[in-house]
C-alpha cells in the first residue's frame, strides 16, 4: 500500500539564509499524488504562475547550499532535503507540503521535527501498489575527489564517509541498513554544520540570516562552539547521510539499492539521479512490500 499522512501538520520556523518567517504545511494526498510542494503565497499574488512544484530529481537548479526545486515558471522552493527525508524516512509516499514562501523552516538544522510530528499525526494507508526503484548495476559519478554510486543490495543502504581538515569533524564514516525505523534512531536529530568562518562569509553576502546555534553546528578548528555540543559523536557523517536520504527521495519512489558517499553532498547526490535515470539498463520499478509502517527499507514483493 501507499500512504499519507492521517491529517494536516504545521510547523513555523525561520529560512536559514532568508532570517524570514515561514509557514509551512504537510497535507494528506490521495493514491500516485507523489510529493508535490505548493508555494501558496504565489497561489495568492494574482501573477498567475504555476504554484506548484513536484519534488523530482530533474527538477533540482541548485545544489550549492542546499537543495532547491524549480518549476518552468521559475517558482522555487530551497532547503528541502529535510522535510524529504522525513517524508521518505516515515514512509509518507504522497503528500502536498505548502509554504507560504521560497525556503523550507530550517527547525533545528536536523529532522527530527518533521519526522515526530508525522509519527505524531500518524499515516493512512492508500489502496495502490507501492512502487520502488531497484538498482541493477553500479551507477557511479566522480568529481574533485568526490564520488556518490547507486549499486543493487537488497534493502535501502547507505555507506559514507567524510574527511574534513577541522579537527572537530575529521574523518568519519557509517554504514547504515535503512529498515525499521533505522532513519528515525540514526539520522533524525543529526544537524547541519558549518565552519564559523562561513558563517561569517555567508551572512556578510546576506545569506544565512536565519542561522544560529539552535539550528546548525558551528565549528572552529578544533571547537564545536554549540554549547551543549554533539550530540552523537559522528553526528556530522550522519548528517550527511540525513541529507542523502532527502536528495534519492527526488528519485520519485523508494529506492532498493546501496548508496556509496565519499566527501559527497547535495550536488552529487543529484548528479547519481540523473546518470542513473540516463542509463534504462541500470534500474527497473517493481512493486515493493508494504513500506508504510517504517519507511525506507522497501523489498521487493514476493
Amino acid at each position: 500500500m501507499q500512504a499519507t499522512v492521517r491529517s494536516a501538520i504545521e510547523f513555523r520556523g525561520f529560512g536559514l539564509h532568508s532570517g524570514r518567517p515561514v509557514r509551512l504545511r504537510i497535507l494528506p494526498a490521495s493514491v500516485n499524488y507523489g510529493i508535490w510542494f505548493k508555494r501558496a503565497d504565489i497561489d495568492a499574488d494574482g501573477s498567475g504562475r504555476d504554484a506548484m512544484i513536484h519534488a523530482r530529481w530533474d527538477l533540482v537548479a541548485d545544489t550549492r547550499l542546499c537543495t532547491v526545486i524549480r518549476n518552468r515558471d521559475g517558482v522555487s522552493v530551497s532547503t528541502i532535503e529535510h522535510v524529504m527525508a522525513a517524508l521518505a524516512g516515515c514512509g509518507v509516499t504522497n503528500a502536498l507540503v505548502e509554504i507560504d514562501g521560497p525556503e523550507v523552516p530550517i527547525m533545528d538544522g536536523s529532522a527530527v521535527a518533521f519526522a515526530e510530528a508525522i509519527r505524531g499525526a500518524g499515516l493512512v494507508g492508500l489502496r495502490g501498489e507501492a512502487r520502488a526503484i531497484r538498482i541493477l548495476k553500479p551507477i557511479e559519478v566522480e568529481d574533485g575527489g568526490r564520488l556518490a554510486r547507486l549499486e543493487p543490495a537488497e534493502n535501502f543502504e547507505i555507506d559514507f564517509g567524510i574527511d574534513f581538515e577541522d579537527a572537530a569533524i575529521g574523518a568519519q564514516s557509517l554504514t547504515l541498513t535503512l529498515v525499521n525505523g533505522a532513519f528515525m534512531e540514526h539520522l533524525a536529530d543529526c544537524r547541519t554544520f558549518c565552519r564559523q568562518a562561513e558563517v561569517d562569509a555567508m551572512q556578510k553576502a546576506g545569506l544565512a540570516l536565519g542561522g544560529s546555534l539552535d539550528n546548525a553546528i558551528v565549528v572552529d578548528g578544533d571547537t564545536v562552539l554549540n554549547p551543549g555540543g554533539l550530540r552523537r559523536p559522528d553526528e556530522f557523517v550522519r548528517h550527511k547521510m540525513l541529507d542523502a536520504v532527502g536528495d534519492l527521495a527526488l528519485a520519485g519512489a523508494p529506492i532498493i539499492g546501496r548508496y556509496v558517499g565519499r566527501r559527497a553532498g547535495h550536488e552529487m547526490n543529484n548528479k547519481v539521479l540523473r546518470a542513473l535515470f540516463a542509463n534504462p539498463d541500470a534500474w527497473r520499478v517493481e512493486v515493493a512490500a508494504e513500506p508504510t509502517r517504517h519507511g525506507l527499507g522497501l523489498r521487493a514483493a514476493a
